[in-house]
């Protein structure tokens, strides 16, 4: 996790007394491991409530620990993406596992790690036949994601954000090259169900945030790669969204859009609540550049999948979706740089 760097006496001495109580170095020890709500902290603590947000305020207050609404919970996590002043972080990674104190608190993570996964599993079954259907009509998730994983490169990214996160899936493909990780998505439900999955994968610095594509909460100008996978054909505006996208890409950043071709599949505008039935190169190009965006390439993954109709999808014709990858870049160059690496203009 980073570190905040140049940070002043006084800050580390108010985040230092913050979390000199024994509860607040146990909740700073759990969030190191992941995000967590009041109800979460209260079933590992063994506290009340009351207690729990009373401890939470101060540690928000100190500027440690910041909250993120959900629907109507509020999850916790270390601020700044798991920044703390260093000798706090060192101080934290220093507490020891075998103690029994952290060892009982560990334990009951994993409880609660284990009744959220059973909740989500729960959940994504009941819709489990609609996505199956879906996955018949187009190429191979693998072949996605490695045509993924190809267009996006092996350099690492500094920060990542994928809009309409839903399961979790492209954070966990992209984890292993990117140092920050957010997702956003409409959906408590799916965000539930994208938590357990990271949690599971062993991706556990991931920040998930429910927000609207539309009109994101989220750092401007802050992402040098923003994901949108899936999600434009729900919207009634893609165009929209595509700019809200671009604005908080980083100067030289990249937006991938990854969905379907046109097609004319009907059964997905009634059955599957599609908005659009696809998209061709011309439309996705010229929402790139009004968004500001430089179009610089696309990749078709057409399929010879099962006939439609046999997939359950009466009068929705015989051919297969085709996926296609729509890559652009933000045109800015960085012009100066500070003394300390930060960005200091843009051209």
């Amino acid at each position: 996790m980073s570190v905040v760097d140049n940070v002043s006496f006084d800050a580390i001495l108010a985040a230092l007394k913050a979390a000199a109580e024994e509860t607040r170095l146990r909740i700073l020890y759990l969030l190191a491991r992941g995000e967590f709500s009041v109800s979460d902290l209260t079933d590992i603590l063994g506290q009340s409530q009351p207690r729990i947000s009373r401890h939470l305020r101060l540690l928000c207050e100190a500027g440690l620990v910041e909250r993120r609404r959900e629907g109507a919970w509020a999850f916790f996590r270390l601020a700044g993406g798991g920044g703390l002043p260093a000798p706090l972080r060192a101080l934290v990674d220093a507490l020891p596992q075998d103690d029994a104190l952290l060892a009982r608190d560990l334990e009951r993570l994993a409880q609660v790690r284990e009744e959220r996964a059973r909740a989500a599993g729960a959940w994504f079954a009941r819709i489990a036949p609609e996505w199956d259907q879906l996955r018949s009509l187009h190429a191979p998730e693998a072949a996605v994601e490695q045509a993924i994983r190809d267009l996006v490169g092996p350099a690492p990214v500094r920060a990542l954000l994928d809009l309409g996160a839903g399961t979790g899936r492209m954070l966990q493909l992209l984890a292993p090259q990117a140092q920050r990780l957010v997702g956003v998505d409409a959906s408590p439900a799916m965000l539930q169900v994208a938590r357990a999955n990271l949690e599971r994968a062993g991706v556990t610095r991931a920040e998930l945030r429910q927000g609207d594509i539309n009109a994101l909460d989220v750092e401007r100008g802050a992402f040098d790669l923003v994901v949108v996978h899936q999600v434009l054909h729900f919207l009634d505006d893609p165009g929209r969204a595509l700019r809200e996208a671009a604005s908080a890409l980083a100067p030289g950043g990249r937006l991938l859009a990854v969905d379907f071709a046109t097609h004319e599949h009907e059964f997905l505008r009634t059955g599957h609540q599609h908005r659009r039935l696809g998209f061709d190169d011309a439309q996705m190009a010229a929402w790139f550049t009004a968004a500001g965006l430089e179009p610089r390439q696309s990749v078709r993954l057409p399929t010879d999948g099962p006939d439609a109709a046999k997939a359950g999808c009466a009068g929705s014709g015989g051919d297969g979706l085709t996926v296609v990858l729509w890559l652009a870049r933000d045109p800015r160059v960085i012009t100066d740089w500070s003394p300390d690496g930060q960005n200091s203009g843009v051209a």
